[in-house]
Order: C-alpha cells, then structure tokens, then sequence
C-alpha cells in the first residue's frame, strides 16, 4: 500500500512540472508569399520565447488569406493589398487591419550577363500589356543606352493566384498608365494580357530563374534569395531607384495613414522613394472567439511590433516608422479576448 501510494505521487508530481513541454498551442494562419520570410523567421524566434505557442503558417497568396479569415478557418489571415470594402462586409464580426511591415516588388529578368536595366512606369505597363514584346525594343533601349539588349522574345511571367505582391504591382501600373487602370485594372487577381503564370512568389521567382528572356515581379527578398537582377525604376520625381530597405522607408514616410491603416505607397512623391512598394498586413478578428488563443495571439502581435520589427531590414523589409508602430500597437490593446 505504502509503495501504491508513493508511485501515485511520483506520477502526481511529474504533471506538475511537465505540462507546459506537453500542451503546446497550434495557431494557425494563411496568406500572403510577400512577408514570408520575415514571417517564418518570427514564428521560429517566438517559439523560443514562449515554448507553449506555435504557429502554423501556409503561404498560400493574400487572396487565400483573406478568403479563410472570412471563412474563420484561421486564427488570422494575411494580406499583402488592403482588403476592399465589399469583402470587409463579409466578414461575421470586425475584422483589423494590422500593418506589419514594408517592402519592395521588384521588376526582374532573365538575361544574358544579367545587364543592369531602367524601366519607367509606361514601359512596365507596355511590356505587361503585351505591347512590347522583344529585349530590344526602342522603348527599352531608350532607356538603357550601352546595354547589351539581345533581339530576342520578351516572355512575361506573373502570379497565377491571388497575390497581394500582384494587388501592389497592378496598383502601381493603374496609377502610372491610365491604359492599365481601364483595360486591366488592380486587384489581388487580374485577367493578365499577356504572359505565363506561377504560383506564389516562390514559383515567380523559380520561372525566371530557368527561362531565358523571361521579366517578372517579385518581393526584393526573393530576388535576392534567387541571385537575380532588380531593374531601377523611374519614380514620381523623375529619378531612377534602386530598390532596398531605405529607399521602401523613404516611400513609407510619405504615405497617407488612414485610421482603419488600409493604406497605399505606390508612386510616391519623395525624390528617393522607391516607386513599386507597399505594406503588409495582418488581419484579425477584433472580438476573438477563444480567450486563452486570443490572448497568446495579442501577445505575439505585441512582440513582432516591437522586437519583431528589428529583424525586418536584414531580411530586405522596412520596419514600421516608430509614430505609426505606436499607433497599431494601440489598435493591438482593443482586441478583445
């Protein structure tokens, strides 16, 4: 009875002391391909700093994103392009918009000795328009004298699902060519001119990097991670920018912050602002149906706008300015849980 009575308390003692390595909770998540890197890194270091939390994240485009948080089969969705109007009204109860972080889209290509290239705004729109369709065309070698432009076929490759990184690239082309903005338009998904299409980022970037004579956008980070060329664009005060994390900044400052943070960057008016940039979002139920979840969930987004945010330029992203991360820290305080 005695040897009964100390091995029931061995056991009583041991679920003590081990309950936190055995109840680990799963949020989940989905969207946009843009931030995941970044994504992806947070998610490791969080699980560092609270062992009993871990995330789940599918990088499935911002427009699977936004479709699952509306169907509430995530903890929370993310977005690259703001959600409109008409989707927000589907949602079963408010749904915040939680900027995170800011970044490139880069126009880039595949081609002999990889020439470094300009582009301007109509040449953009032309050459996803269908309209231009060699390397050597004037009105790209306009732009590039002394390149080595071979008389070969421009071959467009874009997103085939819904993508945000598309939602920020279209928005740029309908604010820099009217054509664009009647024929085509902007939007998560459009009905593309001209081109092949590629799953996510990833598959974008994975096209061109095989295909000679190909020209895509993609996020600045997987254009690194990939080892191709960015092209520098023409901006709003006639300079030509290369893309990076300070001249992203640059086009952040200048942006227009509305309350509900749904907000555009693309052609900005600093003579250093990078031209093709935008945010990315999170986007969270503000009445959150679990209360042990929501509260770990609050938690994190607190963290990854503070400590988070000085992981951002080493991964090519541009941390929120320190008066809008305040500003969405207060918006993060009125979830309720």
């Amino acid at each position: 009875m005695k040897q009964l009575r100390t091995i029931l308390w061995a056991g009583f003692c041991l679920l003590l002391v081990q309950p936190s390595g055995l109840a680990q909770m799963l949020i989940n998540g989905a969207g946009a391909t843009f931030p995941y890197p970044l994504y992806s890194k947070w998610f490791d270091e969080y699980a560092r700093i609270d062992p009993s939390v871990r995330f789940n994240y599918q990088s499935i485009g911002s427009g699977g994103g936004q479709q699952q948080i509306l169907a509430q089969t995530v903890d929370f969705g993310a977005s690259d392009g703001p959600m409109s109007d008409e989707n927000l009204a589907k949602a079963p109860s408010k749904l915040l918009h939680i900027p995170t972080v800011a970044g490139a889209v880069v126009v880039t290509y595949n081609l002999p000795e990889a020439p470094s290239l300009k582009l301007d705004g109509p040449t953009i729109a032309g050459i996803f328009q269908g309209k231009i369709t060699t390397w050597s065309d004037p009105r790209i070698a306009s732009l590039n004298p002394g390149a080595k432009l071979p008389n070969s076929d421009l071959v467009v490759v874009h997103r085939s699902d819904g993508s945000g990184t598309g939602y920020i690239f279209t928005d740029y082309l309908s604010n820099v060519s009217k054509d664009w903005e009647k024929h085509v338009g902007r939007n998560t998904s459009v009905r593309w001119p001209t081109g092949l299409g590629a799953k996510g980022n990833e598959g974008v970037a994975g096209q061109i990097k095989q295909l000679p004579g190909t020209i895509g956008y993609v996020e600045l980070a997987y254009a690194h991670q990939n080892k191709l060329p960015s092209a520098e664009i023409k901006n709003a005060s006639g300079a030509f920018i290369v893309p990076s994390v300070e001249s992203v900044t640059e086009a952040l400052t200048t942006a227009k912050i509305p309350d509900d943070f749904r907000f555009s960057v693309v052609n900005p008016p600093g003579a250093k602002a990078y031209p093709i940039a935008g945010a990315t979002w999170l986007l969270v139920y503000q009445q959150q149906q679990d209360a042990i979840k929501g509260k770990k969930l609050v938690e994190f987004l607190q963290w990854a706008l503070t400590k988070g945010e000085a992981m951002a330029a080493s991964l090519d992203y541009a941390p929120l300015p320190s008066d809008l991360q305040t500003k969405v820290l207060e918006r993060i305080k009125t979830i309720k849980d």
